[in-house]
């Protein structure tokens, strides 16, 4: 069984992450009724984000889509702000719950990091529209929203770069771990813009392919670096 079918054994379902409303009612019917609803609207905003863009969109687009009133929408969410913190803090939240569920099963530092770009790329090609919003809306939160997200981007970032490191000490190689991280999110950010369903692979075999490119390249940092110091 080659790395990537080890990988892509390991895909567990999606957690559910709790996303906090700005009101909940106090009997459990209507909360589990409240959730439920709540998620319908983030699904049609991330819909109205990707199709106009934050600035593009209104309350009363986002009414028209969901078709909440607009009164029924402020009961769940004070701001059109809000709603797109919430969807960046759910979309984050479940890419770092999913890998470190599935990385707390792998010890081997070149699997791990296969690990890391295979979970990346499902997520993105199961999450187009919520992804293409997140890389277009990058800078818009601003405050405490801003801060919570930046956290979480933070945290992901420094995952991979442990990641990086990792592999750096047990292969032995010398190379910028920042430029290599930067490099292959460079890799995997902009999928959603090229990746065709009906001629391109899924996932699975995309992140091999990707994995393979990144790996043959961080590794011969080494050998060009010593043909360096040869010819000096």
């Amino acid at each position: 069984m080659n790395l990537n079918e080890r990988s892509n054994r390991m895909v567990s379902s999606t957690p559910s992450i709790a996303i906090q409303p700005r009101r909940r009612p106090a009997a459990l019917g209507s909360e589990t009724r409240f959730d439920r609803q709540l998620s319908k609207i983030l699904e049609h905003a991330t819909e109205v984000f990707d199709e106009k863009g934050y600035a593009g969109a209104s309350m009363r687009d986002l009414s028209r889509a969901s078709g909440i009133s607009l009164s029924g929408l402020y009961y769940y969410f004070e701001s059109k702000e809000k709603l797109l913190y919430l969807i960046q803090k759910h979309t984050f939240s479940t890419i770092l719950e999913r890998l470190h569920e599935r990385l707390g099963e792998i010890s081997d530092p070149e699997l791990r990091i296969r690990v890391f770009i295979l979970n990346h790329l499902e997520y993105f090609l199961a999450n187009r529209r919520a992804m293409k919003v997140l890389s277009h809306e990058d800078e818009v939160l601003k405050n405490d929203f801003g801060a919570a997200i930046k956290a979480l981007k933070r945290e992901y970032y420094r995952t991979c770069v442990g990641l990086l490191d990792d592999f750096k000490r047990h292969k032995g190689l010398d190379f910028s771990t920042r430029i290599a991280v930067l490099s292959l999110f460079g890799m995997m950010n902009w999928i959603y813009t090229w990746h065709n369903p009906r001629i391109d692979a899924d996932a699975a075999p995309i992140a091999g392919e990707i994995g393979d490119i990144f790996l043959r390249g961080i590794c011969a940092a080494r050998d060009s670096k010593r043909a360096k110091k040869r010819a000096s």
